[in-house]
């Protein structure tokens, strides 16, 4: 899910070589350390374990449209229930630069490697920033926990407190090259303070210092696109730290920046549409959940990435239950009846 390439109808073998991918992950340990670590806890929890299973907390009649279309919905980040999103992790990016000792800290650093790549993904950065503001998609799922299974996370439960049919589809995401026709990003949420991430930084100076050797043997554009791709992680994927409980994970879409890196940009494979929610016309990106639209993404059909469904509380829950095993089961999903909870925290819907 890291691969930085990818051209629709060419065999992924051919577009992301073994080298590519050792360059990648090497790289992600040193420019992006706690999203790795984050990577491997989720999806390599078990010696045999290749997916990470997410849940995704929304509306039955969400629920519903996502089960029957296979489409799963990014909106703009400006229209989430955040009113914050992505401006609070620019506005704390811009702090650490604005601190003269900690961008010549940084930008010293690179440079060691190879000089000029950290003002150029700076500048850069700084030139795509009303595209990233304008133009970035998410959806966003959180860690699901064994111990969830049943009856969900209370807090989760209650940020949907204005409605009385929460739903919550886990689903079992793959560790495989299938996201990369889609050209979305999947990253977890860091929740931290500004001297956190201001922190987390200075801790990837340290590592830049320390690999030293090996960056200077980058290819140059490659090294820019790793540093345009850690300011801009850390700008869409970063909240207070008052939401931890909520173990973010964003599937991030921006169609505008493909100039930027090449993992990013449209992908004929998304669809964009407006549609109207909760009363706000808006363009949402749909996310092919489908293995007929093409067989570069069969791994991430529905069918095959589907968990379980738990039902919120709600003063209806064995309607919305019957309903929903009717339509997992005309969606392909076998013995969906087997799959489906009804959530027994005692809370006014």
């Amino acid at each position: 899910m890291l691969g930085e390439f990818a051209v629709e109808n060419v065999p992924l073998e051919a577009i992301v070589t073994p080298e590519m991918r050792e360059q990648e992950i090497r790289l992600a340990d040193i420019f992006m350390p706690s999203f790795m670590k984050q990577t491997r806890e989720l999806f390599q929890r078990k010696p045999d374990q290749t997916s990470g299973r997410l849940v995704h907390y929304t509306t039955a009649e969400a629920a519903l449209n996502i089960i029957r279309t296979k489409r799963f919905w990014m909106r703009n980040t400006n229209c989430m229930s955040d009113f914050s999103e992505v401006q609070y992790g620019f506005d704390i990016l811009k702090g650490f630069f604005a601190d003269q000792a900690k961008k010549e800290s940084f930008i010293q650093a690179l440079d060691a490697c190879i000089p000029g790549v950290a003002i150029e993904a700076i500048t850069a950065f700084y030139r795509a920033w009303q595209d990233i503001r304008s133009n970035s998609y998410i959806a966003c799922l959180s860690e699901h926990q064994e111990s969830e299974d049943s009856n969900g996370r209370l807090s989760m439960w209650r940020a949907f407190g204005g409605t009385a049919t929460r739903i919550g589809i886990v689903l079992n995401i793959p560790y495989t090259d299938s996201i990369l026709p889609l050209k979305i990003k999947f990253s977890p949420v860091g929740y931290l303070s500004e001297s956190a991430a201001h922190k987390d930084l200075e801790e990837v100076i340290a590592r830049i210092h320390a690999d030293r050797e090996y960056l200077q043997k980058i290819d140059r554009a490659a090294l820019v696109t790793m540093i345009f791709t850690t300011l801009l992680f850390r700008v869409v994927c970063l909240k207070h730290e008052g939401f931890h409980e909520e173990r973010e994970w964003r599937a991030i879409y921006a169609p505008t920046l493909g100039a930027y890196t090449p993992s990013l940009g449209p992908s004929r494979l998304m669809e964009r549409s407006t549609e109207v929610v909760s009363g706000v016309p808006q363009i949402v990106y749909k996310v092919p959940l489908d293995a007929s639209v093409s067989t570069q993404i069969a791994d991430l059909d529905f069918t095959q990435i589907f968990g379980r469904l738990i039902v919120g509380p709600t003063p209806y829950p064995w309607p919305i239950y019957n309903a929903l095993v009717d339509e997992l089961t005309k969606a392909g999903v076998a013995n969906s009846d087997k799959h489906v909870r009804v959530s027994g925290i005692p809370i006014r819907a």
